[in-house]
């Protein structure tokens, strides 16, 4: 056989191989990806896309989850998974499930985020903000577990809202994992006065709260959700839509105010961040000071 016969038939196994290797990559962006809806707002954002959690349960292997569960500082809920913003007494409560990688969870903040302040300021609502990686699942990497462990991170020294905020801003594109990078999130801490100490970068560097990432996205497919972002008010799905209504700015302001009907505002400070030495779930956070 000729020198050139065997370059095109080398040549042709290589095409085909890279042309399966494209179609394994179409099929798995066609099983994960799904249109969550339009989000109609005053920002003009016309259609978001949300990732299934069909394969959440992957894990990107980076080898941070040794040690126990330790929830950040002023967590809540069941197994303090939860990190609260607002007035403990608001009328309302409004659940948020995200993925710092998850472009229709940035779609879903950077349309509704002033609305969300200005009614937990007001005492009108109560968030609850909780971690999900389902796209490290889905398209391998470690972002979205070393973003919400930053996230974390941001939340013992008070930060949360303000460091949560800076992510979606400056979110990559999903198939870019630059938040494995904790160089990268240590930068973006800058954005945010006051965070970026030494106690920050260590804990973001030691991946602190990595095993309660973990336990978060498992507690996220446990609960039998679709996909990210998960908003539910009071318990109640409102993403994409509530009934026939989609999500927009004006709609969730009228439920907000349909929900909070002859209630009044919440006006409890919320109760500043104290870390618990104990893993989550088995023990009371420590007092202040300690």
């Amino acid at each position: 056989m000729s020198e050139n016969n065997q370059d095109r038939r080398r040549s042709a196994r290589e095409r085909l191989q890279q042309e399966r290797e494209l179609e394994k990559r179409r099929e798995k962006r066609r099983r994960t990806l799904i249109v969550a809806s339009a989000v109609v707002g005053v920002l003009g954002l016309a259609a978001v896309v949300g990732l299934i959690a069909a394969n959440a349960g992957k894990d990107g292997g980076d080898g941070t989850d040794a040690g126990p569960v330790v929830a950040p500082a002023g967590a809540e809920g069941e197994e303090q998974l939860a990190i609260p913003v607002g007035a403990p007494d608001a009328p309302s409560t409004l659940t948020v499930w995200e993925d710092f990688r998850c472009p229709a969870c940035a779609a879903f903040e950077n349309a509704l985020r002033d609305t969300i302040h200005d009614m937990t300021e007001q005492g009108q609502l109560k968030a609850e903000y909780r971690l999900a990686t389902i796209i490290d699942g889905n398209l391998g990497g470690n972002g979205s577990k070393r973003a919400a462990n930053a996230a974390a991170c941001a939340q013992d020294a008070g930060h949360f809202a303000a460091y949560h905020d800076v992510l979606f801003e400056n979110q990559p594109p999903e198939p870019d994992d630059a938040y494995a990078d904790n160089d990268k999130l240590i930068e973006l801490a800058g954005k945010v006065e006051g965070l970026d100490t030494p106690a920050f970068r260590q804990c973001v560097q030691d991946g602190t709260y990595s095993a309660w990432v973990t336990e978060s996205n498992r507690a996220f497919q446990e609960g039998g959700f679709r996909g990210t972002p998960t908003v539910l008010l009071n318990g109640e799905s409102i993403f994409p839509q509530k009934g026939d209504e989609q999500i927009s700015v004006e709609n969730f302001k009228k439920w907000v105010a349909e929900a909070n009907e002859g209630k009044q505002p919440g006006t409890e400070q919320p109760a500043s961040p104290t870390r618990s030495p104990s893993p989550a779930g088995t023990g009371s956070p420590a007092p202040a000071g300690s």
